[in-house]
């Protein structure tokens, strides 16, 4: 696979570089280079969102600082999470006055760096709360929900949490806010193909031709099982049985549904997979809330897709409809 790159240790750099030149008027970098806030911070009294993850995952999560989403984003080396010094630098400079909430998807090294980003914070007399995101089923069984991997349904808490702090929210709301649509979010992915590490110019994990594995994390990470290549229809299927008794989900909910690429999955594809999910809600008696469909969360250019549902709760489609100006996120 050609990369068109310079070297492989200015990567990330040169990639941060080119994103804050190209939206300048969304984005600036701290005095690290690493850590990417907004541009236009809001005044004094706003509980800052933060998250620290690896590069290599674009857009996602750079992508999503702004208004109505994260203010400050720490960015690691590719595919490792940022080193907790980097996150603790993420938080100083993005403190309003009024706190911030640090989010924190379920992999080892962004939890452990995480928690120590919020211990040497709260050492400095800084108010930050770690949120932990997780919503692969896929990653361990009904009942150990806390055990299971953050995927691409965390996505719901970015933009749902991000806009009730934009209205002025305490961080012990937003907080309670985040555990609340995590609580009520499932994922399940599908790889196809895997992505070519930048580094090494090589595959991350292996598959055969004529299958998919079901439930593969980011970087080729165990899931459920490998079936053979299908249509759509049966693919979808498969997974949307595995969704839907996972919380369960019943007739009459009415449910967020996000489809993500993982790299190199054509919008073509991404729609038949839609039809299909949303053909498979109906069936069940489910509404879908205004579907988000793209590739937000990669590796990449590894092929597949995952499809991620959030049960509606009360505020939970206003804030989906509130505005966003990021980058990165268009519904």
């Amino acid at each position: 696979m050609k990369k068109i790159l310079n070297h492989p240790d200015s990567i990330v750099k040169d990639m941060i570089d080119g994103y804050v030149a190209a939206y300048s008027d969304y984005v600036k970098t701290s005095s690290n280079p690493r850590v990417v806030i907004r541009s236009n911070p809001k005044a004094k009294g706003k509980v800052a969102m933060v998250i620290g993850n690896g590069c290599g995952h674009e857009p996602i999560a750079m992508g999503w600082v702004g208004q109505g989403m994260l203010d400050a984003n720490a960015v690691g080396d590719i595919f490792a999470a940022p080193p907790s010094d980097l996150i603790l630098e993420a938080i100083r400079e993005s403190d309003r006055g009024a706190g911030v909430l640090l989010l924190i998807s379920r992999h080892a090294g962004d939890v452990i760096n995480g928690e120590m980003a919020v211990e040497l914070a709260q050492m400095e007399g800084l108010n930050v709360e770690a949120l932990l995101m997780y919503d692969d089923i896929s990653s361990a069984p009904k009942g150990k929900e806390e055990d299971r991997r953050g995927a691409a349904g965390t996505t719901f808490i970015y933009k749902l949490v991000g806009a009730r702090a934009e209205e002025g929210a305490s961080l012990a709301e937003l907080k309670a806010l985040g555990e609340k649509v995590r609580d009520n979010t499932r994922t399940l992915g599908a790889a196809v193909a895997p992505g070519i590490s930048p580094l090494t110019g090589k595959a991350m994990f292996s598959l055969p031709e004529d299958e998919i594995y079901l439930g593969m994390g980011v970087h080729g990470e165990p899931g459920l099982k490998s079936i053979k290549l299908d249509t759509a229809q049966a693919v979808v299927a498969e997974m949307m049985e595995a969704i839907l008794d996972d919380l369960p989900y019943h007739a009459e909910d009415e449910v967020l549904v996000f489809v993500n690429g993982m790299g190199s999955t054509t919008l073509m594809e991404l729609f038949v997979i839609y039809n299909e999910v949303a053909t498979t809600l109906k069936a069940k008696g489910i509404k879908a809330y205004k579907p988000l469909i793209g590739e937000y969360i990669t590796t990449q250019e590894m092929a597949g897709f995952s499809i991620s549902l959030c049960l509606c709760q009360n505020e939970f489609k206003r804030l989906w409809d509130a505005p966003v100006s990021v980058p990165f996120f268009h519904r």
